[in-house]
């Protein structure tokens, strides 16, 4: 397996809502649970409602709060697909309740027997808590059927307490004016973010490492800032799937270490497949190191980071006829052929990405030579199709060449 190569005992990166890989560096989520579990064992709320957007830990923070509570003082229920009708939903309830199916189809015999498993338990010296994640696919009318659930209650303590875990448009959902009645009986709200800083990602990597068993350093310094960038900026969930892949590569190359080079790779092939976060992407700050680096930088980063099918897009914009299209990108670009194993490829340079390569710093250069790379693997996906090629190997040839190019064109300065 590829995480025995870095010398672990065990995958660190899995998307699974593990408790035994939690790491408490993620503030806002160890609010979450904090304020949670007081809802339910000193508050005595009826609803607790924990807010985060996809990728953050809300299920894992479900997990936890349920594997902190003490198993004699509550019954638990835990539903994790509440698109379903409220007849369903509880059923549900009852069979995990019971430990047997419910096989009852009406609602108010429902009712009827959930009412009764509740004092049940609650002369056992139990409370019920139900767990709902992905509150956001529960349907409007059963948000109004929950809020009628929380009616039955005893006299002087609630008997149990409803949890709801679900993203942003559930929160504008619970705050609409329409259900006032229902958000005024949340006891707890709680909101997950992303993680703060890039120092914290350093933090949730290498505690994640750790916590599988790493005895060294595996992600260097640029890694970091790179899977920083790449996960959205502190996504847990991306940082887990490219910190993943960035293993399984170094595996297959025989790293001793995961660079920033090859984060940015594996990075920027989801950045493709997503859009959005692409376009979000923004340099990071560096130590001032002159006039010429910044401008570089800037340069780079020009137009919030196009890509080269924007590129493309914005030439094409500036041709009056049509027709003339092919004729005019032809003056604008210019091809490289090169030979990788038994492909002969073509390698398109847009005239504009190659004055600004021409222009820049050696990292700047290298940066847009790895976006022309990645460009050319897109345009022959054969190059990387079978299982013995490792396509990080490939677009380094790839990039490697494209450097070559853009250094023959540097004209030396004369003295």
């Amino acid at each position: 397996m590829y995480y025995e190569y870095w010398g672990l005992k065990k995958p660190p990166f899995d998307n699974v809502p593990d408790p035994s890989m939690y790491v408490d560096c993620h503030i806002s989520m160890e609010n979450a649970i904090a304020e949670t579990c007081y809802a339910i064992e000193e508050g005595d709320e009826c609803i607790a409602v924990i807010i985060g957007d996809v990728g953050l830990g809300k299920t894992l923070s479900l997990r936890m709060i349920i594997d902190s509570l003490d198993q004699n003082k509550y019954k638990i229920v835990l539903i994790t697909n509440p698109s379903i009708t409220f007849t369903q939903i509880l059923q549900e309830i009852i069979g995990q309740l019971t430990d047997t199916q419910c096989d009852e189809k009406r609602k108010v015999n429902l009712l009827e027997i959930f009412n009764g498993l509740l004092f049940t338990n609650f002369t056992k010296g139990k409370k019920v808590l139900i767990f709902i994640d992905e509150a956001n696919a529960i349907a409007p009318a059963n948000l109004e059927n929950l809020r009628l659930l929380t009616n039955m209650q005893g006299d002087h303590r609630n008997l149990f307490t409803i949890v709801l875990a679900g993203q942003h448009e559930f929160a504008k959902r619970l705050e609409h004016p329409k259900r006032a009645n229902l958000f005024q009986r949340v006891g707890t709200y709680s909101k997950i973010d992303k993680l703060e800083s890039r120092d914290v990602v350093k933090m949730y990597v290498e505690r994640r490492l750790a916590l599988a068993g790493a005895r060294k350093t595996i992600f260097t310094a640029d890694a970091i800032d790179e899977l920083w960038e790449y996960s959205d900026f502190g996504t847990p969930r991306l940082i887990n799937k490219i910190a993943k892949l960035c293993l399984k590569t170094g595996e297959t190359n025989d790293f001793d270490f995961i660079s920033g080079q090859i984060v940015e790779f594996i990075g920027g092939r989801f950045q493709k497949i997503t859009g959005p976060v692409a376009q979000k992407r923004k340099p990071r700050s560096r130590p001032h190191t002159g006039q010429s680096e910044k401008s570089a930088e800037e340069l780079f980063f020009h137009e919030d980071e196009k890509s080269l099918n924007e590129t493309v897009t914005d030439v094409k914009c500036d041709i009056e006829d049509p027709a003339d299209s092919e004729t005019i990108m032809k003056k604008k670009s210019s091809v490289q052929e090169i030979k990788l194993g038994d492909h002969l490829i073509s390698i398109d340079l847009p005239e504009r990405l190659v004055r600004e390569a021409l222009a820049s710093t050696y990292e700047s250069r290298s940066r847009i030579a790895g976006l022309l790379a990645a460009e050319t693997m897109k345009k022959y996906p054969k190059l990387a199709s079978s299982c013995t090629i490792d396509p990080v190997s490939v677009w380094g040839e790839i990039r490697d060449e494209v450097l070559k190019r853009f250094d023959s064109e540097i004209q030396p300065v004369s003295l």
